[in-house]
């Protein structure tokens, strides 16, 4: 839809960016913190280095701050190590875990600078893998004594919450997440166990909230991205049906009106992954209700139909990490219309806007844009500069998507694009740079840290101080 005039961003919109803890912090084995099931990690890919250190932002997070209150942060979205807090999981509470994150709140509050704090990202106490992880019904109670933990220290500084980032992608990718076991007869049940799991913890912790803090908001943080059919060919269209509601809405759904999507549910009984729903589940997952929806937009992805032939899932080109596809279920296609990253990875700034509409369409709560960026090996010049406008162009396109889905009457109150400053790739380690402040470091040698403004940091300042794009 094309129109006269757009909507402009509303005055109190959030412009931020986002981090989280254990890709940033560094100080892995500091002031009392438990080893987390990425601290325990042994293989990493070829060339890149681990998370021992990172970004050093747990020393240096005074001088990170104020940068992030130079660049006009409006907000800042960072996640908690749950191992920081409690170290095994669910025994004693370390106070220097506790305290670390008061003086990270308090000093953001100093600037201004709103704090939506993410309770898990991906960076699970290894005491509890051990004792089965997700899978094991305990670490449901353990994450609810958890959020209630965090609810009680921080609950009177910290407005808005998100439960469990990209919960999605730690079932649908769970071999380069860490989180299937490939020893197991059925793996991919154990892992849609942990899903239902997950969403009972994460539906307890909603209700915690809400109970003790009534003005406090709470909200799913998935990564979401439409899915296309490769063409109009109604085999494709199905694909696509279908790989929209198990990547997307069977998450949503279930957060937002406490049900199984109904494809969703059809195809975990056709695989053999049901997971075990006990007496009360239902009941407490209908009670939870978020007062947003936050999702991390990169880009699309197209699928076509199955072909049947045992050859359905691949590695999606530009990450071998990652697997598309399943058998008799859908089949990862290339979009020929859309260009793509120096990683593979397609550019889809409509694709944004479709996204955008669909979750507002579907669910008619506020939305927040937790993380989008673009990853690229940037370059510290000869005299101090890092020019990223490659960055900038990524980001421009989306801001100017995400006015335009206001413009539809989508209701979006902030965009935390990833990330604030530079930090380890889940996969890539730390030469894959998404930042706007550089950390003068490489995957071996640490360097002096030093924090370095990109091209882009100056003029993200201008978007936020002008609440927009302008046509300068």
């Amino acid at each position: 839809m094309q129109y006269q005039k757009l909507s402009e961003f509303p005055a109190d919109f959030l412009w931020g960016a986002a981090t989280s803890a254990y890709q940033v912090e560094g100080a892995w084995n500091e002031d009392g913190k438990g080893p987390s099931v990425i601290d325990a990690r042994t293989a990493y890919p070829e060339g890149t280095t681990d998370y021992k250190v990172a970004s050093d932002h747990y020393h240096r997070y005074k001088e990170d701050v104020a940068l992030f209150a130079e660049l006009g942060l409006k907000t800042y979205r960072f996640s908690i190590a749950w191992s920081r807090i409690i170290p095994d999981g669910d025994g004693e509470v370390n106070p220097a875990g506790v305290a670390f994150y008061h003086r990270l709140i308090d000093e953001l509050l100093h600037y201004g600078i709103v704090p939506i704090v993410t309770m898990y990202h991906f960076d699970l106490p290894q005491a509890l893998q051990a004792r089965g992880g997700w899978y094991n019904r305990n670490t449901v109670d353990a994450f609810e004594r958890y959020a209630r933990v965090l609810f009680k220290e921080y609950g009177g500084k910290v407005k808005y919450w998100l439960t469990i980032n990209e919960q999605n992608m730690m079932i649908l990718h769970g071999s380069a997440i860490g989180t299937l076991d490939p020893t197991l007869d059925n793996p991919k049940r154990n892992l849609y166990q942990q899903n239902h799991n997950m969403l009972v913890a994460q539906a307890r912790a909603m209700n915690a909230l809400h109970a003790s803090f009534p003005d406090a908001k709470i909200g799913p943080a998935p990564n979401i991205s439409l899915i296309y059919p490769a063409s109009a060919k109604p085999e494709d269209v199905m694909a696509a049906f279908n790989f929209n509601a198990i990547r997307n809405w069977l998450y949503l759904d279930m957060a937002v009106f406490g049900r199984y999507n109904s494809t969703a549910w059809r195809y975990m009984e056709e695989k053999g992954y049901t997971p075990d729903i006990l007496p009360g589940d239902m009941d407490v997952l209908a009670e939870a209700k978020p007062d947003f929806i936050a999702f991390n937009y990169y880009t699309s992805q197209t699928v076509e139909a199955s072909k049947g032939d045992g050859s359905d899932e691949t590695a999606r080109e530009g990450d071998q990490h990652l697997r598309s596809g399943e058998e008799g279920v859908h089949r990862g296609a290339a979009n020929p219309f859309l260009q793509k990253n120096a990683f593979g990875w397609e550019i889809d700034p409509i694709g944004f806007r479709n996204t955008l509409r669909a979750l507002y369409d579907r669910y008619n709560l506020p939305l927040i844009v937790t993380e989008n960026g673009l990853g690229a090996f940037d370059k510290l010049e000869d005299n101090g500069e890092i020019n990223d406008p490659y960055r900038i162009d990524y980001l421009q396109r989306h801001i100017e998507q995400i006015q335009l889905a206001l413009t539809d009457g989508v209701e979006v109150f902030g965009y935390t694009p990833w990330s604030a400053i530079d930090l380890v790739s889940t996969h890539q380690g730390c030469s894959k740079r998404y930042g706007f402040i550089y950390v003068n470091r490489d995957e071996f040698d640490l360097k002096d840290l030093r924090r370095i403004r990109k091209q882009s940091f100056y003029w993200y300042a201008q978007v936020i101080r002008d609440n927009g794009l302008t046509t300068r």
